[in-house]
């Protein structure tokens, strides 16, 4: 009986011990994994690898189908890029421009397009006084502008522009005659105008770089 008591006693005692040690919760314990019955539903997570990269759309519908794939590069580029901003600005440029070459301005014209294209436009005006010849223009509206290209190469970016306006133009001689055109009768126009730009550079203009008729 003695044996049974003391073998009782040490049974105890190791039972103490053992709570002592593992009967405590030290703060790191990993929790037990539940029965699969008792486990709550998971839900998958997509995996963002292999998700495709949300593109920017662009809202403006005055863009030819071709010239959108380039604007999300320019936007990509250049975040702070807006297409209804751009061709805001595009239509004052054209009105701007053509108004200065009218009037026969070249300093104008060099804030407004790049150099080959204002050289250009110089070398028409002084063949215009040399012929003795003014023009006595009017753009009378500018019907649609649309985008209809643009192209990026590294940092250069290039946007053209169908422009569709209405223009009143007359020519006169040196006596002031008029020699050519109607001031009456506006003239329908569709120029196609490439504007470029080095993205992110210091400089925010959009110079004139290329002109053509459609």
């Amino acid at each position: 009986m003695f044996y049974v008591v003391l073998l009782a006693m040490v049974a105890g005692f190791l039972a103490m011990r053992l709570y002592s040690v593992l009967g405590k919760r030290t703060g790191h314990e990993q929790p037990l994994p539940r029965a699969a019955e008792e486990r709550p539903a998971q839900v998958p997570i997509a995996r963002t690898v292999d998700a495709t990269p949300e593109q920017r759309t662009i809202a403006n519908r005055n863009i030819e189908p071709r010239a959108e794939p380039a604007l999300r590069s320019i936007v990509a580029g250049e975040p702070g890029f807006d297409v209804n901003q751009f061709l805001e600005g595009a239509q004052a440029a054209y009105r701007m421009t053509l108004e200065a070459f009218w009037k026969g301005d070249a300093e104008t014209l060099a804030t407004l397009a790049n150099d080959d294209v204002r050289a250009a436009f110089v070398e028409a005006i002084e063949a215009r006084k040399a012929a003795g010849e003014t023009l006595d223009n009017r753009l009378v509206t500018i019907e649609r502008a649309v985008i209809a290209d643009a192209a990026v190469s590294g940092r250069d970016a290039s946007i053209t522009v169908r422009f569709d306006a209405d223009i009143a133009a007359i020519t006169r001689n040196e006596a002031g005659e008029v020699i050519a055109g109607s001031l009456t009768d506006a003239v329908e126009t569709h120029d196609v105008w490439t504007f470029a730009r080095t993205l992110k550079s210091s400089d925010p203009n959009w110079k004139l770089a290329d002109t053509d008729e459609a």
